[in-house]
């Protein structure tokens, strides 16, 4: 891991992920790589950056394929109301090969969505690790997946005026 800890973050650790983003992005899954390189997704000031959006859904589907429908397939989509709440948030995994949703505290949700990271597992798939917290960590997210499609949805798109 590298910015997430209890500890706290410094800009020599986040140069530490940066860096290590650099050294295998040859490898990297496509599209997590261009949400995971942006300046609009560390900025918290920017309403499309998930630190501090808070947890509307989990969608889990297990696809399925064959004959006898015996081809399966697990894909995930996670929806965040978007810190400034005006807009939501969709991250789409394709292809999940594993998950792990620890919660602790959920007396009142899982509260906000405090730091993530996107590296590569053992297996050279994409791991998104993901904190959740209040006043004290309320959970931790892991999910090992081919890849994360990302999509902005504003709640209230603007109308084309007549």
């Amino acid at each position: 891991m590298f910015i997430l800890s209890t500890d706290g973050r410094d800009d020599h650790q986040f140069q530490r992920y940066w860096n290590y983003l650099e050294s295998v992005k040859s490898v990297f899954p496509r599209n997590a790589l261009a949400v995971v390189s942006s300046d609009w997704y560390w900025l918290p000031s920017d309403h499309r950056c998930p630190h501090d959006a808070w947890l509307e859904s989990v969608t889990v589907n297990e696809n399925s394929s064959g004959e006898r429908q015996e081809k399966r397939c697990v894909s995930l989509t996670v929806r965040l109301l978007g810190a400034y709440h005006d807009g939501y948030i969709e991250l789409f995994y394709p292809r999940v090969h594993s998950y792990k949703f620890d919660v602790w505290n959920a007396e009142r949700g899982h509260r906000d969505w405090r730091y993530d990271e996107l590296r590569l597992s053992d297996r050279g798939n994409l791991l998104h690790e993901i904190e959740w917290c209040a006043l004290n960590d309320t959970g931790r997210w892991l999910i090992e997946a081919s890849d994360l499609e990302f999509r902005w949805l504003p709640k209230n798109p603007t109308k084309p005026s007549i």
